[in-house]
């Protein structure tokens, strides 16, 4: 399913402890926009008796069963956009605008 780099898990780690929501899970959710692009959420939150749980880089992610195709093979990721801004993207091969990174380093699998 979804995947966290290292970097990714080290800022939801961050702003758990800066929301006071240590110990709850991440809440990954996905939807497909008319023109065919995919829009992402995330939050803490407690997880339900349908969701997905699983643990990638050390964080318990949930997803709503309705979300998990759109997030299959997926990797989010905290990246530099410019220079010192990062920000939380999501590399989706489910996404039809997606390019895979050419430059890739530090832990984002590659196919």
């Amino acid at each position: 399913m979804l995947t966290i780099t290292a970097d990714a898990a080290d800022f939801i780690r961050q702003s758990a402890e800066q929301g006071n929501t240590q110990g709850m899970s991440l809440r990954v959710a996905a939807q497909r926009k008319e023109n065919g692009e995919i829009e992402y959420a995330i939050g803490f939150d407690n997880a339900t008796d349908d969701d997905i749980e699983f643990k990638t880089a050390d964080v318990k992610v949930i997803v709503s069963p309705v979300y998990a195709d759109l997030l299959q093979n997926c990797v989010m990721d905290y990246a530099e956009i410019a220079p010192g801004e990062r920000r939380i993207i999501f590399m989706n091969p489910n996404d039809p605008g997606y390019v895979p990174p050419t430059d890739v380093s530090g832990d984002v699998p590659t196919k």
